[in-house]
């Protein structure tokens, strides 16, 4: 093959129309992603555009929306204990998983039902 997938570029999750400012307090406020600007063409379809580092997560507005329930990101983090009670804090529910050998793990929905993978590589 003369081509290469070098990395993943985006990861998009989908969201309700209308609930912008909700993606904005749970990806902005409380996992401190930034919002970036959704070029000018794209700004008429809603959602919302975030980076946090080199992660860039885009959520888009699906009618119907069906959450993903099964179908995740997973986010690699340091201190997973520190996220945990950070999360508690905020009010975000999460559950353990042990079931990856090598890795401690949570899962956590966002406001729309969207499952979210952290995970710290032990």
């Amino acid at each position: 093959m003369s081509f290469a997938i070098n990395k993943i570029d985006h990861v998009q999750l989908a969201m309700p129309k209308g609930l912008e400012e909700k993606a904005r307090k749970f990806y902005g406020d409380i996992l401190g992603f930034e919002e970036v600007d959704k070029p000018e063409s794209l700004r008429k379809n809603g959602g919302v555009w975030f980076t946090r580092g080199t992660v860039h997560l885009h959520l888009g507005v699906e009618e119907p929306f069906i959450p993903a329930k099964k179908a995740h990101p997973a986010f690699e983090v340091y201190q997973l204990e520190e996220f945990k009670s950070y999360l508690s804090s905020q009010g975000v529910e999460y559950a353990v998983d042990e079931n990856l050998p090598g890795a401690n793990r949570i899962y956590v929905r966002d406001l729309f039902g969207n499952r979210l993978e952290f995970l710290e590589w032990v």
